[in-house]
């Protein structure tokens, strides 16, 4: 049955990007575990060793859920693709979520498709293609995650990536907060590619604040609470994991980039917990 994680983002994301570093991680994996997960997405801060990492986690009690690579694709990156599966693989995963980095015009103008142009979506296929190849050498299988504000964002260029390169390279790493908040239906689209699925974000949007066209991404983030966790808003979660093929065994990883409903970040990840509890127990208690 599907193993279980979370992605502590509700620690350490703010208005001015990720402040992960190593000095935080032992009072976030201590809430995380007593918020009742076993497992954390695997980020390793700057300046830390894999093995320091690993450490980490076994004191808290907890394992390393698949970790997120990212790069702009507008250019050669495969050495970067190379050295982050290397490291994911010593932790003992199999499954690496992949995503382009934001891109500024997108990011002021998200989930509508701005600036589309096919070109430069051709040369994103081409260099994720090859970081893919690096990526799946070291063992691991990259799983695309459409993102809001990138350049693989909207139904079309999602359908148009996973149709360039072939499965054996690259699976589906759907989340579904990103795909509704873009306009696709999740349980359509992931409908459409279950049998590529290797990992998924269980993730939670308010439609209403998504449908707002004004305002860029930190916008819609911080000030009209995008996001909230799951059960909460109105991405139908149930039916994206009902679509999942029949003995699914790939990760399902809790995503809340900033709190809403739970107050702070461990409130938020208890919030999460219970909705996991109340829809995935049976899926935990057969492991």
């Amino acid at each position: 049955m599907p193993p279980i994680g979370i992605n502590p983002l509700p620690w350490y994301l703010s208005p001015d990007g990720i402040l992960l570093s190593r000095d935080i991680l032992p009072t976030v994996y201590r809430e995380v575990r007593e918020a009742g997960f076993d497992a954390v997405q695997a980020d390793i801060p700057a300046g830390t060793t894999v093995k320091e990492f690993h450490a980490l986690l076994d004191d808290h009690g907890l394992r390393a859920a698949p970790g997120y690579f990212s790069a702009g694709f507008e250019e050669p990156a495969v050495e970067q693709a190379r050295v982050h599966a290397a490291q994911q693989a010593q932790l003992g995963l199999t499954e690496v979520f992949i995503a382009p980095f934001f891109a500024p015009e997108r990011r002021a103008h998200p989930a509508v498709g701005h600036a589309f142009d096919a070109g430069r979506l051709a040369t994103v296929i081409e260099h994720l293609g090859r970081a893919c190849e690096a990526i799946t050498a070291e063992g691991l299988r990259p799983c695309l995650h459409p993102h809001v504000g990138t350049w693989i964002e909207t139904e079309q260029e999602i359908r148009t990536v996973l149709d360039a390169i072939e499965p054996a390279l690259l699976a589906f790493g759907p989340d579904t907060g990103h795909l509704h908040w873009a306009g696709a239906d999740p349980v359509e689209l992931v409908t459409a590619y279950a049998d590529r699925v290797g990992a998924v974000h269980i993730k939670d949007v308010h439609t209403a604040a998504a449908r707002v066209t004004e305002g860029d991404y930190a916008e819609a983030t911080y000030d009209r609470h995008v996001w909230t966790e799951p059960g909460l808003g109105d991405v139908d979660l149930t039916g994206v994991l009902d679509c999942l093929p029949p003995g699914y065994e790939g990760w399902l990883v809790v995503e809340v980039d900033v709190p809403d409903q739970g107050g702070d970040a461990k409130g938020s990840a208890l919030l999460s917990r219970r909705w996991v509890t109340d829809h995935l127990a049976v899926a935990e208690d057969a492991r």
